[in-house]
């Protein structure tokens, strides 16, 4: 249960995406790794580790091999989950007695998971310097805010379908009417700086659970944004316990913005993958037919949680390409490609996990069900690789609080750590050397 309590605590300390990649950053410092700014010359070293960030909310670590840049072995994830994100002017008066937030949704969430809980604000602030402007992240780490349900007494046809208006319904309540203009005062507090150089921010609403484990046997976990730092965390892992590559790069991508799209400069749908691979290349004095070469040879995992039969409605997924809690890796396929999968990718990971005997599932949506993408496809737009979309299985994705597998957590582990472990050679189109 190691492994597992280690992504709880991970999680627990990882309110908003840019907590998340701090928290990366500190774990692959711990581990040696160089951090590298984007507008510096960057000078590689073989048989050394890098990481450089994007926004504060996107990271991508690699590893340099101690020979040839021949390939890449790349997982990917997301920092994001959605959320609540606090607006600009963002204090509400209601008949002078409420003072509430002014919110907005983030991504596509459960909203009802959200009412009767405590909940609380992270992000970050950017403050005036003497040379200009920095950001700072911050937590109020304190039970401050509630999204309260209206009594059923005044609303009794709750109970037979809903439709919430965000504008409405989803404002949480911050305090009486003497809390008006203190939530700026409370974040500059948090963050131990003067209100006055507060000049912007990014701030979300965050629920107050600590994850923890449930089940008969402890074979659940249930914790707030399993998606997707589940599967970032078990990448990271991964990462630091591969072996350093002879040849080949191993490479960590973590992106934001996966849960609106990602079409932004930290998303997947940005530059970043692709900026990060070409100054590799260039570092390493690389030609551009060099790099076709080893992204030829190259595979990518795009790591997002998939969707667990419910024990309440079976009806929802497919009767045989379906996955349960603690059954191993899923990977997921789509015909029309929202998922990456094809033979080749598939047969290659399957390879890989039967070698060491770590298992795995296949999911597909039913046929008359729309399914949501990630990452894979994407970001395949910009570095066109190899790429399979796996997963854990999980029920209620997008809620305030989520449930997985407790045994999950190993097997995706160990299964991260083998892809980064096996060297791959292209020969022929569609004929790949693995070791």
């Amino acid at each position: 249960m190691n492994n597992v309590q280690g992504l709880l605590d991970f999680i627990d300390r990882s309110p908003t995406a840019f907590h998340a990649t701090a928290n990366i950053c500190a774990e692959l410092e711990k581990a040696g790794r160089t951090r590298l700014l984007e507008g510096e010359a960057w000078k590689l070293e073989p048989g050394r580790g890098y990481y450089v960030t994007r926004n504060m909310s996107s990271v991508i670590a690699f590893d340099m091999p101690k020979a040839d840049v021949d390939s890449m072995r790349i997982i990917a994830a997301h920092s994001d989950s959605p959320t609540f994100k606090i607006k600009e002017n963002a204090e509400l008066s209601v008949r002078g007695k409420y003072t509430k937030l002014n919110v907005e949704k983030y991504g596509g969430m459960l909203f009802s998971t959200w009412f009767d809980r405590p909940l609380s604000v992270a992000g970050r602030i950017v403050v005036r310097t003497e040379k200009g402007i920095e950001a700072r992240l911050v937590d109020i780490d304190k039970d401050i805010l509630v999204i309260p349900n209206v009594a059923i007494h005044m609303n009794r046809e709750i109970n037979d379908g809903f439709k919430y208006n965000a504008q409405t319904d989803l404002m949480p309540l911050f305090g009486d009417g003497e809390a008006k203009g203190g939530f700026k005062k409370l974040v500059a507090e948090a963050a131990g700086v003067s209100e006055d150089d507060i000049i912007g921010n990014d701030l979300f609403l965050y629920p107050r659970i600590k994850g923890g484990i449930l089940g008969r046997e402890d074979e659940y976990i249930i914790s707030p944004r399993l998606d997707d730092l589940e599967c970032a965390y078990s990448g990271l892992a991964a990462f630091l316990a591969a072996e350093k590559p002879e040849s080949g790069v191993n490479m960590l991508c973590v992106f934001d913005n996966e849960e609106v799209g990602s079409g932004t400069k930290q998303g997947a749908d940005s530059t970043f993958l692709n900026d990060v691979i070409s100054r590799i290349f260039i570092a390493c004095g690389k030609t551009s037919e060099d790099a076709c070469r080893a992204l030829a040879a190259s595979f990518m995992l795009s790591a997002d949680n998939a969707h667990a039969v419910h024990p309440n409605h079976p009806e929802k997924t497919d009767e045989e390409n379906c996955v349960f809690m603690n059954e191993g890796i899923v990977i997921k396929f789509n015909a029309n490609q929202r998922y990456t999968t094809d033979a080749v990718s598939a047969a290659f990971f399957h390879r890989i996990l039967a070698d060491k005997d770590i298992p795995c599932q296949h999911f597909a949506n039913r046929s008359d069900v729309a399914g949501g993408g990630t990452l894979g496809n994407i970001s395949g737009s910009h570095v066109s690789i190899n790429t399979l979309d796996i997963g854990l299985a999980q029920l209620a994705m997008h809620s305030a609080c989520e449930t997985a597998g407790a045994k999950d957590v190993d097997y995706m582990m160990n299964g991260m750590t083998a892809f980064y472990n096996t060297h791959v050679a292209v020969g022929a189109d569609g004929e790949y050397f693995m070791n």
